[in-house]
């Protein structure tokens, strides 16, 4: 990977991400150690934001609101909609707003990528199956190289975190996936593993044996 043409998107890392998302303490410390090796290597560093209107103006259909008509979620006048502090955006970091799951829909991100030279997207945020996977299915529809960090995403349960991580491992032909030890060693060129799809499907599972197929995530190709 040429860290020259890379950038970290991350998908959403908001205050609101407190709504009973698991293992959401983890991610924001992994995230934090992966923003520090992009700022050393100068990889640019893209934050999203969904962004709710309180009036109701272009609500995605079925949105869920409060009793008096606001958006429950995202709500643009909380300050909830703002990113996490101990992941706060410095100076030189983008910040891009979104009306829709994908980061790609309606927004500037694939003009912004494109200005910066990237081919190489850095990619973790929630909800894994929401946001974060429509983000990387639009980045792949793009011709973006993906580089999925797993363990920097979360959603509300483990089964749709591993379905959805599973899902993506499996139609996204050019995935590559890590853990955040082994992207800070992409970043750093040191050795590392990731995980890539072989053929396609993969990872084929059902319910039964989710976990079971889940686990070669762990079972890892040395990186070139």
């Amino acid at each position: 990977m040429n860290i020259k043409e890379s950038a970290l998107v991350l998908i959403d890392l908001q205050k609101e991400s407190d709504f009973g998302l698991f293992g959401m303490e983890e991610v924001i410390q992994n995230t934090s150690k992966v923003i520090d090796a992009c700022r050393k290597a100068n990889i640019p560093i893209i934050y999203t934001r969904q962004i709710n209107r309180a009036g109701g103006v272009a609500l995605s259909l079925g949105e869920p609101l409060n009793d008096d008509g606001t958006p429950y979620f995202y709500n643009d006048t909380s300050e909830k909609i703002e990113i996490i502090d101990e992941l706060k955006p410095m100076n030189n970091d983008i910040v891009i707003d979104k009306y829709r799951w994908s980061a790609f829909y309606e927004t500037n991100l694939d003009l912004t990528l494109k200005s910066l030279g990237v081919n190489n997207i850095l990619i973790g945020g929630v909800v894994t199956d929401g946001c974060l996977m429509t983000s990387v299915f639009d980045a792949y529809f793009r011709d973006y190289n993906v580089h999925l960090i797993k363990d920097l995403c979360t959603t509300s349960n483990e089964g749709a975190h591993m379905a959805s991580l599973m899902i993506m491992a499996n139609w996204v032909y050019n995935i590559k996936i890590y853990d955040t030890e082994d992207m800070i060693n992409v970043i750093n060129q040191d050795d590392y593993n990731v995980w890539e799809p072989t053929k396609v499907d993969s990872l084929p599972f059902t319910p039964d044996n989710m976990r079971e197929v889940f686990k070669n995530f762990e079972q890892k190709r040395r990186g070139e």
